[in-house]
């Protein structure tokens, strides 16, 4: 592809500015469109159909030569940009170079559910984009049918939450519900059974496996205060992740690594 960086953008090119504005949330809600950095992201976004642009430096135009081919087969719009429009564009101090706005990607929750999903993630108000990023990520690794963000939450799509999650947000469904029981009701009506993550839970991981082969939803907590007794009063079960070590606990990444983990090597032995 032959880009004319004579003709570059710059970080005062409306197109550009209206990019930037996808950053803040407002500007997301507003546009209903949310913007990608990165290989990973960028790749992902062009291969499923979600990217709409792609803004690229020169540097980086050289450097993803066959992700920019990839676009222009795809029919996306591959803008020159210049390295001062990169910086207004990017939520990092060191930026690949590399962008893409994209339609949204989050699922309806009646969509996901008419699947009849067999392992989902329920992350509780998670207020943390790198967490939220992470357990994506992590869902998508183990082979998970969704990823649900419960309650008053981060944004999946937002800049640090999509580069947490390395691509994977394009990957697999992810959804936003703010209302529990239509959570709970749902999950109910697939018979997925409830597994709530506790540290004093009734049931320990390590004697689980019979369990764990059902088809499941796990409740992760918020980072700092948990899970809400509302929730954790519905779950069918509750497990804790026994420590052996000294550590006090696991912070919620790990924690939701080692469940989900589990579960997956449970329902594909």
């Amino acid at each position: 592809m032959n880009l004319d960086f004579s003709q570059a953008f710059t970080e005062r090119t409306p197109r550009v500015v209206n990019a930037a504005k996808l950053l803040k949330t407002a500007g997301r809600k507003k546009a209903e469109l949310f913007l990608a950095e990165g290989e990973n992201s960028v790749e992902a976004a062009i291969a499923t159909g979600a990217a709409q642009d792609v803004f690229v430096t020169e540097r980086a135009a050289e450097r993803f030569t066959e992700l920019l081919k990839a676009a222009g087969h795809m029919n996306v719009y591959v803008h020159p940009i210049s390295d001062k429009a990169a910086k207004t564009l990017s939520d990092t101090v060191t930026t690949t170079g590399i962008f893409a706005v994209c339609k949204p990607v989050l699922w309806p929750l009646r969509d996901v559910m008419r699947s009849k999903p067999r392992l989902v993630m329920v992350a509780v108000e998670t207020s943390e984009p790198g967490n939220a990023g992470t357990l994506i990520r992590v869902a998508d690794a183990v082979g998970a049918d969704a990823v649900l963000f419960a309650g008053e939450t981060v944004d999946p799509q937002g800049p640090k939450a999509l580069r947490a999650s390395a691509g994977s947000l394009f990957h697999i469904p992810v959804i936003r519900e703010t209302n529990f029981q239509t959570i709970v009701d749902s999950l109910k009506a697939r018979d997925l059974q409830i597994i709530a993550t506790s540290p004093d839970g009734e049931a320990s991981l390590d004697d689980a496996d019979e369990l764990l082969a059902k088809p499941t939803a796990w409740l992760f907590g918020n980072e700092a205060h948990g899970l809400p007794k509302e929730l954790l009063d519905k779950a069918d079960i509750t497990m804790r992740i026994p420590i052996r070590g000294r550590a006090e606990s696991l912070n919620l990444a790990t924690a939701a690594s080692i469940c989900m983990y589990e579960s997956s090597k449970a329902q594909n032995r």
